[in-house]
């Protein structure tokens, strides 16, 4: 016999044995990666068919031989799921969010009933949710949100007693919400059913949820009918949103309810009384009567849908015109106040352009004039235009002739956004005036700061300096500063929480850029004034330390010396080494800036600042990521910096659910990284200085989460 037809019959001969050596999870899972059409090569670089189990394989782990965790989340993962997985009968936590599955689930797969939890956010799965969910009596976690699923949720969902998190926000669920969901449900610590087509009332077994800590947020669906009194038993902590519905009615005066804010109920034009600035009519108790956009009496015989359509198209031809006459009106008040103040007030100008004058005339745009610059060109003796970075091509006649538009003011000048001709951005940071002998100080401080060259630092470009106006230009970075990325602001339309992985990143960057300040740059900076207002966001949210020895700046610019105040020392007496009594009883009064609280205990003692100030203020900062919550806390009456709670919540032994952000509660399988950044906070806010880790150090541990 031919020796290859030989080999090939001993082969089929013994391909069972071949099959048989790798157990009955690996194929279940060796299913799963077939199924994908897209996946990185490293993902599954040690799934090898040859091993006896897959233990040892990349997002895989074990307990007596059996899977008991399958975590492969962000990879970008494209395919479907596979009825196999249901065969992981020992799997306690799957975790695939964030990836480009699509397709439904099939109902083989909830024959994995020890999961504990189910994670696969952030994909494109699609069609009705399996009534199978409800085998799942273990589960702890369900996050199924920002894909497509559709239909009603399940009823058997019910079934699940002993969930902790339920999250089915972003989806297209559709129809009422299942009978028993708050009767059945009452372990529920977040529920998030928001932005999808959810119709019905809210149900009033709602007030069930009384372990609730985090979420319950019902907003941007369509339910109906008014609120629940019951949902005045949910605890005060929680975050409720139930914005952007049909719902009707007096809101309950119910403690929960009025501590909601206003936010909370914003997008349902029917309901009234507290929190909303708007009162009840005398029927506001006839839910069918009720109606705050245009009241039934307005229109006699107006019962019909076609006399109510008919107002509320009168009504909007109404409002769109009063806007549009005041506009024009606006806009010709503006032109005549502009003509008339700039006629009319004297005044040094720096290229044609008089800061002062037009700061008067217009609050939310400036424009750095675009007269000729003869005063300039006539004196350039008085004028010092430096660009840093070669690279960047622009004259002193480009930027001051650009547009420009207002981005914020402090104690530490005027910062605008200017829009040059070529489309290049940048920000120009305004200072005061000063004298003429301190520009060689004024210089050697700038172009220090200007040799600093760092990924996570914003960089200077160039500045310009005369007796009345200092300019320093800065990269322009797009996505604001980490303040309002972190609790959004008064008059934001739109607020997205940040992630767990992009805190972590934005953590990482601002710790290597302070260690560059530290240890790497020419001059070892201590920054002195770190908190999240000045560290700005780029295009991929990376962060960018700013305001970098603004104090010594403004200083040599002949400014106050409040400056130095408001830089180097804290307006808040230390409280680490405080009761807790005793310290809520000194705690500075909501006069007192928010950024003293991110300065080292010992500042209001030293005078010269050191390194570890920067660590203290970097650690506050995380705690702040972490929680989510401002540097200053209500607590009852009084108020108690982050600080100071954090410790107490040590000391009363809080768990990590107590500590973290409530829009974090879909990364809890993060909780390993999370810990161990409370622990690198823990040490960085430690009242004694010499005990504070350095940078550097913090940035390794912090370089080995991933």
């Amino acid at each position: 016999m031919d020796f290859s037809v030989l080999f090939f019959v001993l082969l089929l001969w013994n391909w069972p044995a071949f099959v048989a050596s790798l157990n009955e999870e690996g194929l279940a899972l060796l299913s799963f990666k077939r199924s994908l059409k897209e996946f990185p090569e490293s993902s599954f670089t040690s799934w090898n068919s040859s091993d006896e189990t897959p233990c040892s394989w990349l997002g895989v782990t074990c307990k007596a031989q059996r899977v008991i965790y399958l975590s492969i989340p962000n990879r970008r993962l494209s395919g479907t799921l596979p009825s196999d997985l249901g065969k992981l009968t020992a799997i306690r936590h799957l975790n695939l969010r964030d990836n480009k599955l699509f397709g439904s689930l099939p109902s083989d797969f909830f024959n994995a009933t020890e999961l504990r939890s189910l994670i696969l956010s952030g994909n494109s799965l699609s069609g009705p949710l399996p009534p199978q969910i409800g085998k799942l009596n273990r589960l702890l976690h369900l996050d199924l949100s920002h894909n497509s699923f559709n239909d009603s949720i399940p009823s058997s969902l019910v079934q699940c007693k002993r969930l902790k998190t339920l999250s089915l926000n972003e989806n297209s669920f559709s129809g009422p919400l299942p009978t028993g969901l708050g009767t059945n449900l009452t372990t529920l610590e977040k529920l998030n059913l928001s932005s999808n087509r959810l119709t019905g009332p809210i149900p009033g077994d709602f007030g069930s949820l009384v372990n609730l800590k985090a979420t319950l947020d019902m907003s941007h669906n369509s339910f109906t009918g008014p609120i629940p009194e019951s949902l005045g038993k949910i605890p005060q902590r929680v975050y409720i949103n139930l914005s952007y519905n049909n719902l009707r009615g007096p809101i309950p005066q119910v403690s929960t309810l009025l501590n909601a804010g206003p936010t909370a109920f914003l997008g349902n034009p029917f309901l009234c009384g507290p929190p909303l600035k708007l009162s009840c009519p005398p029927d506001a108790s006839d839910m069918n009567s009720l109606s705050l956009i245009h009241p039934p009496s307005r229109y006699p015989g107006g019962n019909s849908a076609k006399d109510r359509k008919h107002g509320h198209f009168v009504f909007i031809i109404i409002l769109v015109t009063g806007i549009i006459l005041g506009i024009c009106f606006f806009g010709g008040l503006v032109s005549y106040l502009y003509k008339k103040v700039y006629a009319s007030k004297g005044g040094k100008m720096i290229g044609g352009c008089n800061f002062k004058e037009r700061s008067i005339v217009r609050a939310d745009m400036f424009c750095f004039a675009k007269a000729s610059l003869e005063t300039l060109s006539q004196n350039m003796e008085q004028y010092n235009f430096v660009r840093l970075d070669q690279q960047i091509d622009f004259t002193l006649d480009q930027l001051l002739t650009a547009s420009a538009f207002l981005l914020g003011k402090s104690g530490l000048g005027i910062v605008y956004k200017v829009v040059l001709e070529n489309g290049l951005t940048l920000a120009v940071r305004r200072l005061g005036e000063g004298g003429s002998q301190r520009f060689k100080d004024y210089q050697t401080e700038v172009e220090a700061i200007g040799k600093i060259k760092h990924p996570n630092i914003v960089a200077l470009r160039a500045y310009c300096w005369s007796v009345e106006e200092k300019l320093l230009i800065y990269d322009y970075e797009p996505n604001g500063d980490l303040a309002t990325a972190l609790h959004g602001k008064a008059g934001m339309a739109f607020f997205t929480p940040l992630s767990w992985p992009v805190r972590l990143r934005i953590i990482k960057g601002i710790a290597k850029g302070l260690t560059h300040l530290h240890e790497d740059s020419p001059r070892k900076y201590v920054h002195g004034n770190l908190k999240p207002s000045n560290i700005l966001l780029g295009h991929n949210l990376e962060p960018k330390i700013s305001d970098l020895g603004l104090c010594r700046l403004a200083n040599t610019s002949g400014e106050s010396p409040m400056f130095q105040f408001e830089q180097f020392t804290s307006e808040t007496p230390p409280q680490n080494h405080l009761p807790y009594e005793l310290a809520t009883m000194a705690i500075s009064s909501p006069t007192v800036a928010q950024g003293s609280h991110y300065k080292a205990p010992e500042a209001s003692r030293a005078r010269k600042p050191s390194q570890k100030w920067d660590v203290y203020s970097f650690g506050v900062i995380m705690l702040e990521m972490v929680s989510g919550k401002f540097p200053v806390i209500q607590v009852g009456s009084a108020e108690m910096d982050i600080v100071r709670w954090f410790h107490l919540s040590i000391e009363e032994s809080k768990s990590l659910v107590d500590v973290l952000d409530p829009y974090l509660a879909n990364d809890l399988d993060m909780q390993d990284e999370i810990i161990a950044v409370l622990k690198v906070a823990h040490a960085c806010v430690d009242k004694s200085p010499e005990k504070r880790p350095s940078m550097r150090h913090v940035c390794d541990i912090l370089a080995k989460l991933a």
